[in-house]
């Protein structure tokens, strides 16, 4: 990369001068680098244009989880929730990201109980008294991404369940706490971690959040079991997931051999997430979908 000098335009797209608009920001970023930290490069920080685009594909994106919230019922199969999902991203001027992405059949994932994520509808799984359900809805709107899942409890669900799910929705608040400019990714992982630890559950370790916003996902990947002071540097621009799946038993899972996606907790133990979008901004944080 050409290195830019003082009265350049600046990288960033602004049309000011280098010197007066990312000189400074970027030269403490290789302060950090030169103490051997991992920094993010340009191509990973979002333009405020871009921000504004990811922003508008939020919307539909919690429009869309707050019409499953509506209509969520014992009885309902996995497939009506598909069904939701493609139906109302078609309708306001959207596609459904997991459709076709990799592979994948369906246009939203609906993991139920011991399935950690990546469940695939099914008319045949029908939601029943006691259950959970993790609904993750990844949406594009005029070339931009957003991802954010929620979710939900079905009738007379046991209270240790309940109380695992609770748990995982606040491991998402201390994580939210660390996300502000010149923090690492790894000083939330551990505030997520420790969370769930103290409370007597597990993180799952090879699957984590991802950046996003340009594409479904991109750099970097978001680990919840790395310690504080490690992992990238947060800083103004970014826009990645948090979203850590908790479990009730052991971190261990299990990709289904036969669909190639569904994944499950290795003891059959429930397992419970929510995902957020989050932007990096100079106060902290915004968050995008929720």
């Amino acid at each position: 990369m050409k290195k830019l000098g003082r009265n350049d335009p600046c990288w960033c797209g602004s049309g000011r001068k280098y010197k007066t608009c990312h000189m400074a920001f970027d030269e403490k970023i290789e302060h950090y680098a030169l103490q051997g930290h991992i920094v993010p490069d340009h191509d990973m920080l979002k333009t405020p244009e871009q921000i504004e685009g990811i922003r508008q594909s939020s919307r539909l994106n919690i429009a869309i989880l707050d019409e499953i919230e509506r209509q969520i019922h014992i009885g309902m199969s996995t497939e009506e929730i598909d069904g939701i999902v493609r139906e109302m991203t078609a309708d306001m001027g959207g596609i459904a990201a997991p459709l076709d992405y990799e592979g994948f059949p369906k246009s939203v994932c609906t993991s139920l109980n011991e399935v950690v994520c990546h469940g695939i509808p099914s008319s045949e799984c029908l939601l029943k008294d006691g259950d959970i359900v993790n609904v993750d809805v990844s949406t594009i709107y005029q070339g931009y991404f957003s991802d954010s899942s929620r979710m939900f409890m079905l009738g007379d669900v046991a209270p240790e369940t309940r109380r695992l799910v609770q748990v995982a929705r606040e491991c998402i608040d201390v994580g939210l706490a660390q996300v502000k400019p010149w923090n690492f990714l790894g000083d939330m992982a551990q505030a997520i971690n420790d969370h769930a630890r103290a409370n007597g559950y597990s993180v799952v370790r090879e699957i984590g959040g991802h950046g996003v916003g340009l594409e479904f996902h991109e750099e970097p990947f978001v680990s919840y079991v790395t310690s504080a002071g490690t992992e990238m540097l947060m800083v103004p621009g970014m826009v990645f997931t948090i979203e850590p799946m908790v479990n009730m038993g052991r971190a261990d899972i299990v990709i289904d051999d036969d669909d190639g996606w569904t994944v499950t907790t290795e003891d059959g133990k429930p397992s419970a997430q929510w995902e957020v979008t989050v932007a990096v901004t100079e106060e902290g944080y915004e968050i995008l979908t929720y």
